[in-house]
């Protein structure tokens, strides 16, 4: 599961195994969302996501003229 890069202190999400990892024990970035400041901000990686997609969506539709 080793992976160049990941700083220290940093913690990431896994989306293969759901949960948090950090140091050497990462998997490669494409399993991984990240890096976050804390455990807490990594565990609510899916969350952020979720916020941060819906907000992206409500200004493409405002800025296409698709908003109701």
């Amino acid at each position: 599961m080793h992976d160049s890069g990941p700083g220290d202190g940093a913690f990431f999400w896994c989306l293969r195994h759901k949960r948090v990892e950090t140091g050497d024990d990462v998997c490669p970035a494409q399993y991984r969302l990240g890096p976050y400041a804390s455990t807490d901000d990594a565990m609510r990686a899916l969350e952020t996501v979720e916020k941060r997609n819906a907000a992206w969506e409500a200004e493409d539709a405002r800025w296409t003229g698709e908003e109701s």
